[in-house]
């Protein structure tokens, strides 16, 4: 009797985990394949503006899918080509929703800024090292000026402990 209860409500958890996998699949229909070319094409090069680290394509925040529903609608019934539709959107949502944004003024710290950060990370990491070195010297120089008095003492320390 427990083992068909088990087995019941495993059947059970794996209907409702495939039932919201399937939830998820968003059918669309357009009127040519160049249309639904486009439609990937965009899902793909847009980014969604809450998850920030996904897609139009991949993230299932309601943003992101009113932006699916927004940009379907312009590519089926108002006939927009991939200009005007992300022209709009960066009007709207300005160059963050695109994955690729085009290199201009308000962009040049997001396209060169990683360089910069790893040049000047280069920099302090060479004088970091370069210092520890200078000190690491001073360090040998005072070990060497050990007298043999001092060095007697040691030994017969040493010595007197075995």
């Amino acid at each position: 009797m427990l083992l068909k209860i088990r087995q019941i409500m495993a059947i059970l958890a794996l209907s409702l985990w495939v039932s919201s996998v399937q939830g998820g699949i968003e059918v669309r229909h357009f009127d040519n394949p160049e249309q639904e070319v486009l439609y990937d094409q965009l899902m793909y090069e847009l980014r969604c503006l809450v998850c920030q680290n996904e897609n139009l394509a991949a993230s299932n925040a309601p943003l992101a899918k009113d932006l699916r529903d927004e940009v379907y609608l312009m590519i089926t019934e108002q006939n927009l080509g991939e200009i005007e539709i992300k022209k709009f959107l960066v009007d709207r949502y300005t160059d963050f929703v695109l994955y690729r944004p085009p290199l201009k003024k308000t962009t040049w710290l997001l396209w060169f800024g990683p360089f910069i950060m790893l040049f000047l990370g280069g920099v302090l990491a060479f004088f970091f090292i370069r210092s520890n070195r200078s000190k690491g010297k001073k360090i040998d120089e005072e070990e060497n000026d050990i007298t043999q008095n001092d060095r007697d003492k040691i030994k017969s320390l040493l010595e007197g402990n075995k």
